[in-house]
């Protein structure tokens, strides 16, 4: 009953506790109560036999909490007490449970109310950008609209004036035009009358001097042909004296230099037809194996003879002879390859052949000879200059090794050490022609003019191997037209029936057979409308650009370092160089190199320049001409003086205009004079033959 009455309770209060708001006292009461409630009501069922007690108290056993047997006072009191804490408990837990929703329920409430502000603010924000972009936008076509209004105002006002002006011009000119037919006409009448006057007077004073100069004349060719006649008779007779003793001289001298060109030319023919000795007294043993292997190499069956060396060089390693054939063998397949690794074993097993002992002289010298020449192929030029150093101190009177090493020394730059190598061979030989040629290059390119015409011409006119070249043809011709002597169109029609040039006029050396030769050039013919027309229209933009670069100051005109100024000053500035762009000169021409960029004809010529040219009053620039046919040269007019500026092309001259294109070869003779009282100012484009391939406009090499 007791635990029923409990269970009650507790139904009781899960119901209403938590809405009655009751306190823990009055609740305790409550039990109190009903705890004696159930003791009297357990009293009264015992007291009147309404149960059976035993069976009751023997259920309620279960619940003694003190331990004495039955369920008493004490017993309800442990259990209410328990329920007592179990209670409470549950009401701290429920009360912590309303917190946390009520914390939570607040939270999400200012968080909602957070997320709330920001979308407003952010609308806000929006709203305001919005409006600012209006106005801004607004602001611009306010803007627009009134420079539109300005420039058409403007416009309006510039037409007007010049309207006006052309109007004030008309009646000027018409006024002037009137005045001058007036002044012309009374002139012209005044002119005639005083020329009729004049003409009378000169008849007549002409008749009388007529008169007087005839009587003299013919005094005085009496008398001059008296004195002549003696005078002429006088210098036949020294003149032939004088012949006949130069003439004398000269067979002494022809006589001298012959017989010493002669005894030259045998020694050279004797060396040339001494075959060479490459074979020591051991080698002389093993001829045949050497032979066999050498005829592979012959045959063109490379890599066997490489093979066959390679293994006659182990079988004899002291052979200079073998190991010789092993480095051409190498060489041979280097150049069948194509492989510069090939080619640098051939010049190791050279350099090894060459140092063996027992190695002849006719060996050492062909080894080291083809080991400067392949150094030289490679691009070695000093390693070349030490082979060969090394040959003329082992040879020292062979005169072609001390040639070939003048030669190296020119090929690294090197013109004082060259110059010196000449002379002395020039000093053993005088009448060596290679040596001459040379010597004669050299004393050209210090400027020494007439010191270098009389090496030159004797020595092509020797014929001596290596003179017939057309570079000493070119610097004959052009020092003998630099000292006024007209025998250089002799020289150069000669280097014309040897092959060297084109024609007598057309010299240049690194040319593309077959291509169209003519001196000047229309646009039309040469293909490239589009880039002369963009150069005519846009002449003043290049202009101006090249005007504002041209002070000395900025140090972008450099003078002319080709020596073909005779006189006067000439100043270029390159943009272009073979095909590519000099450096960061477009950044002071930006302009003008754009205009240029679409035009691969001009930026990608590799034989070619695009660069500015200035030249100052009194200069004259010699007849020359370009290295090349491959190209033509475009001259547009910038800066040009109303006279005294001209070029010649062969023989037709013609002058700049400015804005205006002008084409020519310049691997035909061309000279220049700029005779003005200011400087002349031009842009020159190079651009490819319009005849050459696509391919060969990329092969071609840079010039």
């Amino acid at each position: 009953l007791a635990h029923e009455l409990t269970a009650s309770v507790e139904g009781h209060w899960a119901k209403n506790g938590a809405a009655s708001g009751f306190s823990g006292t009055k609740i305790f009461t409550w039990f109190m109560v009903l705890a004696l409630l159930g003791v009297w009501s357990s009293v009264a069922v015992v007291w009147l036999d309404l149960v059976d007690y035993d069976n009751v108290i023997g259920k309620l056993s279960a619940y003694d909490a003190d331990g004495d047997g039955d369920f008493d006072v004490e017993d309800a009191k442990v259990l209410l007490g328990k329920w007592k804490e179990r209670l409470e408990k549950e009401q701290l837990e429920q009360l912590e449970r309303e917190d946390k929703e009520r914390l939570e329920k607040q939270r999400e409430a200012e968080e909602k109310a957070e997320k709330e502000q920001l979308e407003k603010e952010k609308l806000e924000k929006e709203r305001i950008e919005k409006e600012k972009a209006e106005l801004e936008r607004m602001e611009k076509e306010r803007l627009e609209k009134d420079r539109a209004a300005k420039e058409k105002a403007e416009k309006e006002r510039i037409e007007k004036e010049r309207v006006a002006k052309e109007k004030a011009e008309k009646e000027r000119l018409e006024k002037e035009r009137v005045a001058k037919e007036k002044a012309e006409k009374e002139r012209l009448e005044m002119e005639r009358v005083a020329k009729e006057k004049a003409e009378k007077e000169r008849i007549e004073m002409e008749r009388v001097a007529k008169e007087k100069a005839e009587k003299e004349r013919l005094e005085k060719e009496r008398v001059a042909k008296e004195k002549a006649e003696k005078e002429r008779i006088e210098k036949e007779r020294v003149a032939k004296e004088k012949a006949e003793k130069e003439r004398l001289e000269k067979e002494r001298v022809a006589k001298e230099k012959a017989e010493k060109e002669r005894l030259e030319k045998e020694r050279v023919s004797k060396e040339k037809k001494k075959k060479p000795k490459l074979l020591n007294t051991f080698e002389k043993t093993i001829k045949s194996e050497i032979d066999a292997a050498e005829k592979l190499r012959k045959k063109g069956k490379v890599e066997e003879a490489v093979r066959a060396f390679d293994t006659l060089v182990q079988q004899y390693p002291q052979s200079p002879r073998c190991r010789y054939g092993k480095a051409l063998a190498e060489d041979d397949l280097a150049e069948k390859m194509r492989s510069n690794d090939m080619l640098q074993k051939a010049l190791s097993t050279y350099k090894e052949a060459s140092e063996l002992p027992n190695a002849t002289p006719d060996l050492i010298k062909a080894t080291l000879k083809k080991r400067a020449e392949r150094q030289q192929f490679l691009g070695r030029m000093r390693g070349a200059l030490a082979t060969l150093e090394k040959l003329v101190q082992i040879f020292p009177e062979d005169m072609a090794l001390k040639n070939d090493l003048g030669v190296a020394h020119l090929l690294i730059g090197d013109n004082k050490s060259a110059k010196r190598v000449y002379e002395e061979v020039l000093a053993i030989a005088p009448s060596n022609g290679f040596a001459k040629v040379h010597y004669g290059f050299i004393l050209k390119s210090e400027n020494k003019i007439a010191e270098s015409i009389p090496f030159l011409r004797d020595g092509l006119e020797s014929g001596d191997p290596g003179t017939d070249d057309g570079r000493f043809y070119f610097h004959l011709g052009d020092a003998l037209q630099r000292m006024g002597d007209d025998s250089a169109y002799k020289w150069y029609e000669r280097g014309h029936q040897r092959g060297h040039f084109a024609s007598v006029w057309q010299r240049s050396l690194y040319n593309v057979d077959g291509l169209k030769a003519q001196p000047w050039w229309t646009p039309k013919d040469t293909g490239y409308m589009d880039l002369i027309k963009t150069l005519e229209r846009n002449w003043r933009t290049i202009r101006d650009e090249a005007l504002s670069v041209m002070d000395q100051t900025t140090g972008l005109f450099v003078p002319e370092e080709e020596n073909l100024r005779e006189k006067g000053e000439w100043g270029q500035f390159t943009l272009w160089q073979q095909g590519k762009k000099a450096g960061e000169s477009c950044h002071s021409v930006p302009k003008t190199c754009g205009l240029l960029e679409r035009y691969p004809e001009a930026t990608g010529c590799k034989r070619g320049q695009i660069k500015f040219s200035v030249m100052q009053p009194g200069t004259h620039v010699w007849p020359h001409t370009g290295p090349t046919n491959c190209r033509l040269r475009m001259h547009l007019g910038l800066v040009i003086p109303k006279t005294g500026c001209k070029i010649r092309c062969t023989n037709d001259t013609r002058a700049w205009e400015e804005g205006k294109v002008l084409i020519f070869d310049d691997s035909f003779e061309h000279e220049v004079w700029q005779d003005a009282n200011s400087y002349r100012l031009i842009f020159i484009v190079d651009v490819w033959h319009p005849e050459l391939t696509q391919y060969q406009r990329q092969t071609l090499s840079p010039i």
